[in-house]
């Protein structure tokens, strides 16, 4: 079934297979994420979230210090790093064993955060934002994880308008994965960007249509967590939408997902146990 498209990531010295899907745990250095801003901002909250996160199960964490919820305005590099490096490095020491993405858009805090021991870039923007950002993955060698997003934080929920998005977002990807390989990347992750410039009927006209991406023949991201497709159609809150999460990360497992990021993580290790004993 959906489980047997082979894949792999060369990462941190070691050829990390996704033959069972794996669970990228969300760790926002931010103050004003959508969900959980302000929470893990400080070292000591930070660290034990990290600590939760892979004793639940989590192989990589995601660490984010530039919020990109609809209406932000971007930040600079150095804001970035300030919030950025200082955790980053303690999670290092702690946990060297837990590979680390960067979520960043910024090609100087890519560059920084993987000379001190990142293993992954995740960029929101495909390198849209900072242009030097996919010849940096390239030099530094790491995965690149690229999402498709139809203008900025700031701007991208301004009524988005697509032909049609499924279509349109492999478009996309197959433009920027030519880039890719010619800047270097050799390891590449897609994200179609689950609410990165989509109205709630793109979302899942995405979802519904998941397994097309896999046409493109690198492994499948999906950002779903606690997102407004899920709380805005139950009509409830980002705090209310655990269920609605585990429901949709089912749905996308089924189809073809090879990385789950998440907030969550046990939940999304059992939605895997449980889609593994289907396979």
């Amino acid at each position: 079934m959906q489980f047997q498209t082979s894949h792999s990531l060369r990462c941190g010295g070691s050829l990390i297979s996704l033959d069972t899907p794996l669970v990228m745990g969300i760790l926002n250095i931010t103050p004003d994420s959508f969900y959980d801003g302000g929470r893990f901002d400080r070292m000591e909250s930070a660290l034990q979230q990290a600590e939760k996160m892979i004793l639940e199960g989590a192989r990589i964490l995601d660490l984010g210090a530039a919020t990109s919820k609809p209406g932000s305005p971007l930040i600079s590099a150095d804001e970035e790093s300030k919030r950025l490096l200082p955790v980053l490095k303690a999670v290092v020491e702690a946990f060297p064993e837990i590979l680390i993405s960067i979520d960043t858009y910024n090609s100087a805090t890519a560059r920084a955060a993987i000379e001190k021991g990142a293993h992954i870039i995740n960029d929101i923007s495909a390198g849209n934002i900072d242009p030097d950002m996919m010849s940096t993955v390239g030099e530094m060698k790491v995965p690149y994880i690229m999402m498709h997003m139809q203008g900025t934080p700031e701007t991208m929920q301004n009524n988005p308008q697509y032909g049609h998005v499924v279509e349109d977002v492999k478009l996309f990807f197959a433009q920027k994965v030519d880039e890719a390989y010619a800047a270097g990347i050799t390891d590449i992750v897609l994200d179609p960007g689950f609410g990165f410039g989509k109205s709630l009927r793109d979302n899942f006209q995405m979802l519904a249509a998941f397994e097309t991406f896999k046409t493109l023949n690198l492994p499948l991201l999906a950002g779903l967590s606690r997102k407004s497709m899920i709380y805005k159609t139950l009509d409830s809150t980002p705090q209310e939408a655990l269920n609605g999460t585990s429901a949709l990360h089912s749905i996308a497992l089924y189809k073809g997902a090879k990385i789950l990021r998440v907030h969550d993580v046990q939940e999304a290790m059992e939605c895997i146990k449980l889609m593994e004993a289907l396979n």
